[in-house]
C-alpha cells in the first residue's frame, strides 16, 4: 500500500485544503486555498461557486505538485464540507443559477418563525433531528426556487439540481455522472427522514419542494463514481468517500464507540458524540444527525453547535485590525493573567445550541479604561470556550451521563491558551491528536475502506496517534464566578 495515497478534498467555509495522505497517514502534500465571502446585505452570507471549484482546482494541483507524487499513484477521493451550504445548479451545463447560500445565513429566519407559528416544528423535529432554524438547507432551497427566476418550474422538470457542497464537488470531479450525497450530509439538510435515510415526503410537502430537483442518498463508504475532465487528476479515479465535515472529523478521531466524542474549533466549534446505532433524541437544544454509514452499519450523533469560533479571530484581525493574524493571539492573551472582567460574547451570526437564538447579536461587557487589546484577545478566546461549556452541558443532560473526554481538532486546537481554558471550564480531559487535520483525514478514511487502502475499523484506529493533554488547573470555585459571569453577558445578547 506504500505506493498509494488517498486524495482528501476538505472543502470549508473560507478555504479549500487538499491533502495527499499516505497509509501510515503521513502527509504527502497539503495546499489551502481561500476564497471570497460575500454579505449582499445584513445577515446574508454568500459563496461564488466557482469560487469554490476554482479553489478545489488549484488545491488539488498544488497538493499533488507539493505531494511529488504521480497523480496515478492516487487511490482515490474522498470528499469533506461546509454543511447545510446551498447550491442550485443547471444539470445541462453545471452552473449555478444563484451564489451559495451559506450556512450562516439568516435570511430565512422569518420562514422558520412562521412555520413555527404554523405548527410545523414538531414534524420537523421529529423527523430529521433538527429545530426549524435558518441554518439548515431546507428553506435555503426553498428561498432559491421562489427568488430565482424561472426556478420552480425548471427545479419540476428535472432541468436543476440541488446539493450541500459534497453533491456539487462530486458532479464536478465525475463529469457530472453523479448526483448523490450521503447520508451525514442529508441528515443536515432539514429534509431528510431520520431513521428512515430517505427524503421525507411530509416535510417536502411542507416546503412544496419537487423531489426531482433533490440528489439521491447514499452512505457515506463507497464508490459513487470516478473522475472525469477535473483538471489535472486523471480520469477514472475511484470517488469513493463523503460525508459533512463534522462527522468527518469526528471520524478521523476514531470515535467509533458509544461515549466518545470530539470537538472541532473551526470557523464555528462543532461539539460531537457518538450514540450509536440508534438516534438519541435531544431534550436541551441539542440537534440528532446521522454521524456515518458503512455498508448497513450507521452511527447517530448527538451535536451542539457554536456558529462563531474561529471566525471571531478572523473578525479581530479583519473587522477591527487587532490582531495580525491568528496564531499571535495565544502570546497576546498570554500577556495578561485574566480578561479585566470583559466578557465577550461572540454571536456575530446569532446563537446556536443550545439556545436557537438567530436574533442574538455579539456583545462585550465589562469595558473599562484599563481594557487593553489584550483583554479583548483574552476574552474572544475565554467566548469560544464559554460556548462549548453550554454545550457540553446539555449533551451531559441527554445523555444522563458525564463525558470522561473530549477529542479536539481544528486549526484553533493548536492554541494551547484556548485548550487549557476549555479544560479548566469543562472539567473534562481534552486530548488533541498528532494529526489535527481530522476532517479530511476522516474524509480519507472513509474514501480508502471503500477500495482497501484500510482494511477495517480496526486498522484506521490503531493509526490514531496523541498530540497532547489537557486537563483542569483552574479552582472550581473561580469557574463557578466566571460561568456566572458569562451567562450574564449571553443574557444581553
Amino acid at each position: 500500500m506504500s505506493d498509494r495515497y488517498v486524495l482528501a478534498i476538505d472543502q470549508g467555509t473560507t478555504g479549500t485544503t487538499v491533502l495527499v495522505i499516505g497509509h501510515d497517514l503521513a502527509i504527502q502534500g497539503r495546499h489551502t486555498e481561500e476564497f471570497p465571502q460575500i454579505y449582499p446585505q445584513p445577515g446574508w452570507v454568500e459563496h461564488d461557486p466557482k469560487a469554490i471549484l476554482n479553489s478545489v482546482h488549484i488545491s488539488v494541483e498544488e497538493a499533488l505538485r507539493d505531494a511529488d507524487i504521480a497523480p496515478e499513484q492516487i487511490a482515490c477521493v474522498g470528499i469533506t464540507n461546509q454543511r447545510e451550504t446551498t447550491v442550485l445548479w443547471d444539470r445541462a451545463t453545471g452552473e449555478a443559477v444563484h451564489n451559495a447560500i451559506v450556512w450562516q445565513d439568516r435570511r430565512t429566519a422569518a420562514r422558520c418563525a412562521a412555520l413555527k407559528a404554523a405548527g410545523h416544528e414538531a414534524l420537523f423535529q421529529w423527523k430529521t433531528g433538527l429545530v426549524l432554524d435558518p441554518y439548515f438547507s431546507g428553506t435555503k432551497l426553498e428561498w432559491l426556487l421562489a427568488n430565482v427566476p424561472g426556478a420552480k418550474a425548471r427545479a419540476q422538470a428535472g432541468e436543476l439540481a440541488f446539493g450541500t457542497i459534497d453533491s456539487f464537488l462530486v458532479w464536478q470531479l465525475t463529469g457530472g455522472a453523479a448526483h448523490v450525497t450521503d447520508v451525514s450530509n442529508a441528515s443536515r439538510t432539514l429534509l431528510m427522514d431520520l431513521e428512515q435515510r430517505q427524503w421525507s415526503e411530509p416535510i417536502l410537502k411542507v416546503l412544496d419542494l419537487p423531489a426531482a430537483v433533490l440528489p439521491g442518498i447514499r452512505s457515506c463508504s463507497e464508490i459513487y463514481g470516478h473522475t472525469r475532465g477535473f483538471g489535472s487528476l486523471p480520469d477514472g479515479i475511484p470517488v469513493s468517500g463523503m460525508a459533512g465535515d463534522q462527522q468527518a472529523a469526528l471520524f478521523g478521531q476514531a470515535c467509533f464507540e458509544v461515549g466518545e466524542a470530539k470537538c472541532t474549533y473551526g470557523t464555528g466549534a462543532f461539539l460531537l458524540i457518538n450514540t450509536g446505532a440508534t438516534p438519541v433524541r435531544s431534550d436541551n437544544g441539542l440537534l440528532t444527525s446521522v454521524g456515518w454509514q458503512i455498508g448497513d452499519e450507521v452511527a447517530y450523533v448527538l451535536e451542539g453547535s457554536a456558529f462563531v469560533a474561529g471566525a471571531a479571530v478572523q473578525w479581530l484581525r479583519d473587522g477591527l485590525g487587532l490582531i495580525a493574524s491568528a496564531p499571535e493571539t495565544e502570546d497576546i492573551a498570554n500577556s495578561v493573567p485574566d480578561t479585566g472582567g470583559v466578557y465577550f460574547v461572540p454571536a456575530l451570526a446569532g446563537l446556536g445550541a443550545p439556545y436557537w437564538r438567530p436574533d442574538a447579536r455579539g456583545v462585550i461587557t465589562g469595558l473599562t479604561r484599563g481594557t487593553t487589546r489584550a483583554h479583548l484577545v483574552r476574552a474572544t478566546l475565554e467566548g469560544i470556550a464559554f460556548q462549548n461549556h453550554a454545550i457540553l452541558n446539555a449533551m451531559q443532560t441527554d445523555l444522563k451521563r458525564p463525558l470522561a473526554a473530549l477529542k479536539v481538532d481544528g486549526g484553533a486546537s493548536a492554541n494551547n491558551l484556548l485548550m487549557q481554558t476549555q479544560a479548566d471550564l469543562l472539567g473534562v480531559e481534552l486530548v488533541r491528536p498528532a494529526v489535527v487535520e481530522t476532517t479530511a483525514l476522516g474524509a480519507a478514511f472513509l474514501a480508502g475502506l471503500a477500495v482497501g487502502v484500510w482494511s477495517d475499523l480496526d486498522e484506521v484506529r490503531q493509526s490514531w496517534r496523541e498530540d497532547k493533554r489537557f486537563t483542569r488547573q483552574a479552582d472550581p470555585t473561580a469557574v463557578e464566578t466566571a460561568l456566572a459571569g458569562w451567562r450574564a453577558a449571553v443574557a444581553k445578547a
